[in-house]
């Protein structure tokens, strides 16, 4: 039986990558498996092509990019491309599995527009930009000059909340958990 795709954006700081790895580990029934995206920037410690992204060269990501292989692909600085291989997503699709996205709200919406009702697209959202501020600056690991960086990027991100299928807001991890499980559930069981 042929998977489904389930899209996850968020603002940096809202939880979407604790949610995710939550769902991941605590619902094996769910039968999630991460998209493999492709990079050019060079495999860091233990990473291994194939296991944690495909890596290219930026010039082969470019000759895929004029081929119109990507889904969806971003160029973070010059030469340093992320993606996502169409052909990739229906290999693991075609397989059963049901593919995970963690997304910026681009590539959301992209992977939206193009797999339609085979997706479920879910914007995780601060309860606040006061709160996601707090978050930024109690993970420690970021200068203010950062901070105030993401804080303008999440904003602007905030904006694409509505082009999703449904919106968590995760004020309290737990609930945002389970409203994420239930939404997932409900799609998983339509035909």
């Amino acid at each position: 039986m042929r998977g489904k795709l389930i899209i996850f954006s968020a603002p940096s700081g809202t939880g979407k990558s604790t949610i995710i790895s939550w769902l991941m580990k605590e619902h094996k029934e769910l039968n999630l498996a991460f998209s493999i995206s492709c990079t050019s920037r060079a495999p860091r410690g233990t990473e291994q092509n194939g296991v944690e992204y495909f890596f290219l060269t930026p010039e082969e990501f470019k000759q895929r990019i004029e081929n119109d292989e990507f889904l969806e692909y971003e160029e973070v600085y010059a030469d340093r491309f992320y993606g996502t291989l169409k052909a990739q997503v229906e290999r693991q699709l075609e397989a059963g599995q049901n593919v995970v996205f963690d997304v910026d709200v681009k590539g959301g919406v992209n992977i939206k527009h193009f797999y339609g009702d085979e997706a479920l697209s879910i914007f995780i959202q601060p309860p606040s930009i006061q709160e996601l501020r707090r978050r930024l600056e109690g993970r420690g690991t970021d200068s203010p000059d950062v901070i105030d960086q993401r804080i303008a990027r999440a904003e602007f991100e905030l904006t694409f909340a509505d082009k999703f299928d449904k919106i968590v807001i995760n004020d309290i991890l737990e609930y945002a958990e389970a409203d994420a499980l239930e939404l997932i559930q409900g799609f998983l069981g339509r035909e």
